[in-house]
């Protein structure tokens, strides 16, 4: 699973990687992290339509992190369903109708992952070791899992609108957008570390992967289930245990130990 992840480049620069027409407010204005966790907002590219003249416009927007499903009574499991199986997404009733006509991408320059340590030896670097917090529990090793080449990735994502029944009509805040991050079976060279990894597109897959005139059925053929993900070859390298604690932040968090 993809559990954390990164993603700090300004607003204006994923609008041009993304040739994004338009930048919501809030999107321009969320600061960059280093750390992002289940329900914190993230930015999400999207396609829709608008209401007025019909006219498909790609635009940079901010959803919580964790899907809602429109028929949830609730947000409060929003955590539990930060990833869409890309095995599955077809299948599952809170995924099949978003990969119909909901996909985003999620912009990120790199994930998180950790690898059990069956051996008793403590994770490389500073920060609160898992061993240490709970008894009996296995310690784990944070990586930093980025792209090979330097730049950022485009994970696959589907989104929600979830209406709260408890605000009125005229309240801005009635709607809430959440996403989800598409996950397949990790690269070989990851496996060791985890045996899932998020789903990154390749630049040639992202018009087609957003376009709201794909079906289901052919947004599925383009998570290409079963086959590997080497479009986006990715490199990972031992970071600091500080990363497990959701309020530490920062660049430093990246610094390979």
């Amino acid at each position: 699973m993809c559990g954390r992840y990164a993603s700090f480049r300004d607003a204006q620069d994923l609008a041009d990687e993304f040739a994004v027409a338009e930048i919501a407010d809030d999107a321009r204005l969320l600061p960059p992290s280093w750390n992002l966790a289940p329900t914190d907002p993230v930015r999400i590219v999207v396609e829709r339509a608008a209401k007025d003249t019909g006219e498909v416009r790609r635009s940079l927007r901010v959803a919580r992190w964790g899907l809602v499903p429109s028929w949830s009574k609730s947000p409060g499991g929003a955590a539990r369903m930060i990833n869409a199986r890309a095995e599955s997404v077809f299948d599952k009733p809170a995924f099949a109708k978003p990969l119909a006509v909901r996909r985003c991408l999620v912009p990120a320059d790199g994930y998180y992952e950790w690898r059990p340590l069956g051996d008793g030896t403590s994770p490389a670097g500073g920060g609160a070791s898992p061993s240490r917090t709970r008894r009996g529990k296995v310690p784990k090793q944070p990586y930093y899992i980025t792209p090979q080449d330097g730049h950022g990735a485009a994970f696959a994502g589907l989104y929600e609108f979830w209406r709260d029944p408890a605000k009125a009509d005229d309240d801005p805040d009635r709607w809430l957008v959440s996403t989800t991050i598409v996950t397949t079976d990790a690269a070989p060279e990851l496996a060791e570390i985890h045996d899932r990894m998020p789903l990154a597109l390749p630049p040639d897959a992202w018009d087609a992967w957003l376009d709201p005139a794909v079906d289901a059925r052919g947004a599925a053929e383009l998570l290409r289930v079963g086959e590997p993900h080497d479009d986006v070859p990715m490199v990972a390298r031992e970071v600091s245990t500080l990363v497990n604690t959701v309020s530490n932040d920062g660049p430093g968090l990246l610094e390979a130990v």
